[in-house]
This record gives structure tokens, sequence and C-alpha cells, in this order.
């Protein structure tokens, strides 16, 4: 029983690992890798943390901001920007829901989707280019965005009556007992952890980019499930950058630095 168990503790770290960043080989998620979700957003935002670190070393501030948001593409293989520049383009133009999921699942990108990513882009590069490096705080925010995922996956219904690869997160059965189970446990151990690190960068900025973050991707969320009818990758992608850009946004408010 202890190495099946420890078998599919380390096959739901490699399906997380799979989905969230490039590494990880191909990999069918499955409802396991959401426990995974908020410690792999730690170790992401920790190495982009660390890349802007290194650069504040040798070159201006502005340039290691640059590094530091290639880093973040560079380590989620710009999935998450495909799923804000989708999510942008189906949710803001006026449209019928059916309409809103066939261009969310076009390939390529329209006005609102360029629009959106580049001002989300601009914003992350202008608010670490503010502050002072802190890896601590950028593994605070991912971590609290790959939290909202995973319980974004479980609580909320998938938009697609077809199903899509973000369904296989889904335990199955879905019947009532124990339904909130694992969206509560993942919820608050993710929280904790995001604002531990948060908490520990600075008490009071900290723990305000982790509330900002959080209600900045609630509303991502929200928008999804009132236009959509529920989530989709992309929503989950877009949710997670705008969570933490506004994060970024508030931490470097002139009382935060």
């Amino acid at each position: 029983m202890g190495s099946v168990s420890v078998d599919r503790e380390r096959g739901g770290l490699r399906q997380a690992a799979a989905f969230l960043t490039p590494l990880g080989g191909a990999v069918r998620p499955g409802p396991a890798a959401l426990y995974w979700f908020p410690a792999v957003g730690a170790v992401v935002g920790l190495g982009v943390g660390g890349v802007w670190w290194a650069a504040a070393k040798i070159w201006p501030s502005p340039v290691a901001a640059a590094l530091a948001v290639t880093a973040d593409l560079v380590l989620t293989g710009l999935l998450h920007v495909d799923g804000l520049c989708d999510t942008a383009d189906g949710l803001i133009a006026p449209m019928e829901r059916e309409r809103r999921l066939e261009v969310m699942a076009l390939p390529d990108a329209g006005a609102f989707g360029v629009a959106v990513v580049a001002v989300t882009l601009l914003l992350r590069w202008v608010a670490l280019a503010a502050l002072r490096p802190a890896p601590l705080l950028v593994a605070a925010l991912w971590a609290a965005s790959r939290t909202w995922m995973a319980v974004t996956a479980v609580a909320v219904p998938y938009a697609r009556p077809s199903g899509g690869l973000a369904t296989a997160f889904r335990p199955e059965p879905e019947d009532g007992s124990g339904r909130w189970s694992t969206p509560l446990l993942i919820g608050l151990a993710g929280a904790a952890g995001a604002v531990a690190l948060a908490v520990a960068w600075r008490p009071l900025a900290g723990a305000v980019a982790v509330v900002a973050a959080t209600a900045a991707a609630i509303g991502v969320i929200g928008l999804a499930w009132r236009r959509l009818g529920g989530f989709t990758g992309d929503v989950l992608g877009a949710a997670g950058m705008v969570g933490e850009t506004v994060g970024l946004v508030a931490a470097c408010a002139r009382w935060g630095r």
C-alpha cells in the first residue's frame, strides 16, 4: 500500500509539472495532479524570482524585470499567456455563448487578445521594475494562481459539452458526497502556503498582494462562468495571469515598497 501511495504522489507531481510547465513529458493529467498545483506554482515562482534577483546584480532594474518576465514565459511554455489571449477574445466581445467557445478554440489571435496580453505583460514588467527583487513574493503569487486553477477545475462546471483536456482533472464519479472536500483542501493548503510566503517577504504588503490577486482571479472565473457557463483550460491560464499581475501591481504600491 505504501509503494502505491508513493507512486500516485509521484504521478500526480509529474502530471502537474507536465500540465503547468514544459517539463514532465507527455502525461495525461488526472485528479491527483491538482494537489501538486500550488507546489509547482511556488517552484516556478522561485525560478522566475531567482532570475529576477540574479539579473538585478548585473543589469538595471528594467532589464532585470524584462528577463524575469521572459523567464516566466519560458518556464510556463507560453501556456498561460496563450490562455489569456484566447479568453480575452472569447469573453470581451459581445456574442452568443456558442460563438464565444468557437472563437476561443481558433488558433489565431484577435484584437482583444493581443491588446490584453500586451497590457498584462507591460504591467508585469513595470511592476517588477518598480520593486526590489523578491523571489518570495513571486513564489507566493504563482503558488496562489495555481491554487485558483486547481480549485476551479473541481468546483466550477466545465463549459464545453464535448469536454477537453482540463476535464481529466475532475474526479469520477461526480456524486454529491465529498464534492467540496477536494477543492476545500487544496484551497486551504494552497492559500496558507501562498500567504506564508508573502508574509515572509513583507507582512502587510505581501498579504494585500495575495488578497488582491485572489479577487482578480475570482473576477475572471466569475465572468467566464457567466458568459460561458463554466471554465475551460484557457480560462484557468487567464485567471492565473490576471491574478498574478494584479498582485504584483498591488505589491509595488508606494506603501508596499
